[in-house]
């Protein structure tokens, strides 16, 4: 017998009940609908299901509101006689109040615990699209990633690449010859983005210690599914660092996870919520690599929600592969509102008994469109539906249950102090400082030579192929004398102050490359 998730009550009367078959919870899907139509309360709802099934689920929590998975519904309600009513009525028999186990991440570690990623984990094509960097901008990231790899400088939090950066700029001449043209102007901008991301908070997101995928995929003593909820409220603030932080999430996800091949329920659940982000103002190369993940994560056993208001919101080739589909209320108060609806039904298979395009325009609060996978993962017929009432508390818990749920977790503590450990930043300013000392010891071991001579060739202040004496002889001539006045005019910028800055300019880049 197929394990099967309840989602509601559908056909004649609402009475007949609809499921989720966790064997196809994989297979992706959609949660739609426009603001106010109960997509939230359907993400709850799901995220209460796979855990009551032992599957552990991420989600961004935008609004606050999902911070109530982590404390039982209450008979003591104003809903409460409502969602018993609705129970009734599409034979939810098992309908009770109760909470999920819940741990709350924050990627400011105000609500949550501290949620870090290193910048290398993050890479160039994510940190290029974080950053709004133009393609050349972008090649210069790239250079610069696969020279910290070249030469063994960890790229752990912003101060590393900051350093790095400025690193290849002073070295910019000999770089563009290996790797193309390396401008100050592109290293400029970048350095100006990095600025603007750490004034809005986002150095906090990368450092140590990274987050261990490991423990987003947890279960409780009573082998609950843990509910991992990201705290998204002022991350919307940034909508790029939203967006970019789930899609990196997501990307480890993949490249982490063994194959499992087709397991009989999800080893992880991942809802995106606002998933238009994803994909606005996006490149190419980015989301072709979003449709590569959805494509095979589903073999690693994830499964991928994306919440957003309109199905125009996600790219045809990654929408195709969305089987599991809840439909709440679209709104066509324009032309070009009414087109978004009649696309919409028609990726739906048809109902006799009604219309799609109509049913999606009129369906109430708390009421879907719902399509899920059936054997052999065919799509099934689509169908109106009674979404089932949550059992956990409809809204968000206080500040101090939050707190209070945190203090209980595992995860108390673990990543709640910053580690700093050598990397590119420190590495890169301990060669800085052993070259100014060579240096300066080349220039003070040159000017207390006891031999003038030695002194002037030590400076190089002279120059000739062997040490000699100096010729007696002077020829005359137009040439010779004109090379003689240059020689006489240079030897004597050398001696200056100007001269002994070029010579240890020239000592301390020397000294940079070893």
């Amino acid at each position: 017998m197929p394990k099967e998730v309840f989602i509601g009550g559908g056909g004649e009367s609402y009475a007949t009940p609809q499921y989720l078959n966790l064997k196809y919870a994989n297979r992706h899907g959609l949660i739609a609908g426009a603001t106010g139509t109960g997509k939230t309360v359907t993400l709850q709802i799901l995220a209460e299901s796979f855990s009551s099934e032992g599957v552990p689920v991420i989600l961004a929590d935008v609004k606050g509101d999902l911070s109530g998975l982590a404390k039982s519904g209450s008979a003591d309600t104003a809903l409460h006689d409502p969602f018993v009513k609705r129970a009734k009525k599409i034979g939810f028999t098992s309908f009770d109040y109760h909470s999920v186990p819940v741990t709350f991440w924050d990627l400011f570690g105000d609500q949550g615990h501290p949620v870090r990623t290193t910048v290398a984990e993050m890479g160039p094509l994510l940190l290029s699209r974080l950053l709004e960097l133009s393609d050349a901008q972008e090649g210069i990231l790239n250079i610069t990633f696969r020279l910290a790899d070249e030469q063994g400088l960890p790229l752990l939090d912003l101060k590393d690449l900051q350093a790095l950066l400025v690193w290849v700029g002073e070295n910019r001449d000999s770089l563009s010859l290996r790797y193309g043209n390396v401008s100050t102007a592109s290293i400029g901008a970048i350095q100006r983005r990095l600025l603007v991301l750490e004034n809005q908070g986002g150095a906090s997101m990368f450092g140590e210690p990274a987050l261990d995928l490991q423990d987003l995929m947890r279960c409780d003593d009573l082998g609950r599914g843990m509910v991992n909820v990201l705290a998204a409220d002022k991350l919307m603030a940034s909508p790029k660092l939203y967006a970019t932080f789930l899609l990196w999430l997501l990307s480890e996800l993949f490249e982490t996870l063994p194959e499992v091949g087709d397991p009989d329920k999800p080893k992880l659940v991942f809802f995106f919520d606002e998933a238009h982000l994803l994909f606005d103002d996006a490149p190419k190369a980015l989301i072709d690599k979003v449709e590569q993940v959805a494509r095979l994560i589903r073999s690693k056993g994830v499964g991928v929600y994306f919440v957003t208001q309109s199905p125009d919101d996600i790219p045809e080739d990654i929408l195709g592969q969305l089987g599991n589909r809840v439909q709440h209320a679209l709104r066509a108060f324009t032309a070009r509102d009414r087109k978004k609806l009649k696309l919409a039904a028609e990726t739906y298979r048809e109902n006799p008994r009604f219309s799609t395009e109509d049913a999606i325009r009129d369906v109430g609060v708390g009421e879907a469109v719902t399509s899920m996978l059936e054997k052999k993962a065919v799509p099934g017929v689509v169908e109106r539906t009674l979404i089932r009432p949550p059992s956990s508390q409809l809204g968000p818990i206080t500040p101090s249950e939050r707190t209070a749920v945190m203090q209980a977790s595992v995860m108390a503590g673990k990543y709640d102090a910053t580690v700093d450990r050598e990397s590119a930043y420190e590495i890169l300013k301990a060669r800085a400082e052993t070259a100014a000392r060579e240096a300066a010891a080349a220039e003070e071991q040159a000017e207390t030579a006891p031999d003038p001579m030695v002194r002037e060739f030590s400076a190089a202040r002279r120059y000739s192929g062997s040490r000699v004496g100096r010729s007696t002889s002077r020829r005359i001539g137009g040439a010779d004398t004109i090379a003689s006045a240059m020689s006489e005019a240079v030897i004597k910028e050398l001696k200056g102050t100007t001269g002994r800055r070029i010579v240890r300019g020239i000592l301390g880049g020397l000294f940079k490359g070893r």
